[in-house]
């Protein structure tokens, strides 16, 4: 009966299995031996191997001067009453700020998180406290507040990073994220006026900048516009110029060869243009009117009474 027993124990210690999004640690006798993947495995029985289950394809995170609910792990936050200690920081211009943030990690070296550094979550979460702490002493209040958080969050990330490599905790951070930055309760107020006031400055700035882009093309249209159009009449005027100084010269070419010539074709072109716009015409011979001056009724010849 108790061989029975042996046997059903030894058979069910001898296999186990690692979830979908971990892998497994493997110890022998309490030294590592190697690291599986997810899946069924078979392992030596009666506790000679055990086995540590880490998820490494599990997006973690810790919280800072806060906490949410439904926490991963068990170092995503701690208890409630040392959040305000967490979050208060004092900036590089000696003022007080409270600093809210996040940090997101993944566990790439499942052996170098277990055994490298004596309780890696908890090693994170005082690196982590310590560089923002030094990237928030580094800078004024108004930066950490308002125009800075960006830069906060890539040097914290960077320094971060290099901390995690030089510990060895078999760790990668992926990224460094400021929630609730504000100023103490007691000047909050004046702090959210000023914000206030910034951003209707710089929507005024917008707006500005957008009747800016829109009237200098339309008046930079209009310029080329204007030009081209003057352009092209001066090109006009230009040719008009030229064909009548060609038309001159043609003109007076004629005349120095034969003058009288040349003026009896003028005057007839000239009359050809003029007579055809009069209604009414009166040809005298002045050779028949013996040098004086005739009267001529216009009123009749022009369908008036006498």
């Amino acid at each position: 009966m108790f061989a029975l027993v042996l046997l059903l124990v030894t058979g069910w210690s001898s296999f186990y299995t690692v979830p979908a999004e971990s892998e497994g640690v493997v110890l022998r006798f309490g030294g590592f031996v190697q690291t599986v993947p997810s899946g069924l495995h078979f392992r030596l029985p009666l506790g000679i191997d055990q086995v540590e289950i880490v998820p490494v394809k599990r997006q973690l995170k810790q919280e800072f001067g806060f906490g949410s609910s439904g926490a991963l792990n068990a170092s995503q936050s701690t208890p409630s009453r040392e959040w305000p200690d967490e979050k208060a920081m004092v900036t590089g211009d000696l003022n007080a700020a409270l600093v809210e943030w996040v940090v997101q990690y993944r566990i790439v070296e499942p052996d170098k998180y277990l055994f490298r550094v004596r309780d890696a979550a908890a090693t994170l979460r005082d690196a982590s406290e310590s560089v923002m702490r030094e990237v928030v002493g580094d800078r004024t209040v108004d930066e950490v507040i308002t125009i800075g958080r960006q830069e906060i969050e890539i040097e914290a990330l960077l320094k971060l990073q290099e901390l995690a490599k030089s510990y060895g905790m078999g760790l990668k951070i992926d990224q460094v994220q400021l929630k609730n930055v504000n100023p103490p309760e007691r000047v909050q107020a004046s702090f959210n006026e000023v914000n206030q006031a910034q951003q209707e400055r710089e929507s005024s700035i917008n707006v500005a900048n957008g009747e800016y882009n829109k009237a200098v093309p339309r008046a930079r249209g209009e310029a080329d516009q204007a030009i081209s159009s003057a352009e092209g009449y001066a090109k006009k005027r230009v040719n008009e110029a030229q064909g009548d100084v060609a038309a001159f010269n043609a003109i007076l070419a004629e005349y120095i060869k034969a003058p009288d010539v040349t003026r009896q074709r003028l005057f007839l072109e000239t009359m050809s243009e003029v007579l055809p716009r009069v209604r009414n015409k009166v040809v005298v011979d002045g050779s028949a009117t013996g040098g004086v001056v005739p009267l001529f009724d216009l009123g009749e010849m022009l369908g008036g009474k006498k």
